[in-house]
């Protein structure tokens, strides 16, 4: 595992959880909950990832947020989706101004 493939590698390991036994595994166990259970738990971690910054204790702000990546990351897996499609997103908003890319998606919904 290198760390410029993590999220790669992660999301190798949460696409193989899903055909797995419920009990084999804290991931597997979560996907056979459902949508509703992952989505508790993406909440739940970002509460906790804000609680963690009010308090300003920068470990506990890394721990939390990398909580809250990962069960992101179950998210986006469970939606047959890959952290490639977060990271191209990125790619393509960079060195857009936020401002103007928050109206751009205004401007798409009307």
């Amino acid at each position: 595992m290198q760390e410029n493939n993590i999220l790669s590698d992660i999301a190798d390991v949460l696409a193989a959880r899903k055909s797995a036994e419920s009990d084999s595994s804290y991931v597997a166990k979560l996907y056979s909950k459902g949508l509703d259970a992952i989505l508790k738990k993406v909440g739940e971690e970002a509460t906790e990832t804000v609680m963690a910054a009010k308090d300003g204790d920068k470990d506990h702000i890394i721990y939390e947020v990398a909580d809250l990546w990962f069960h992101s990351m179950v998210l986006l897996v469970q939606q047959d989706l890959h952290p490639d499609d977060v990271l191209n997103e990125l790619v393509r908003r960079f060195g857009t101004s936020g401002l103007i890319e928050k109206l751009s998606r205004k401007n798409k919904s009307l």
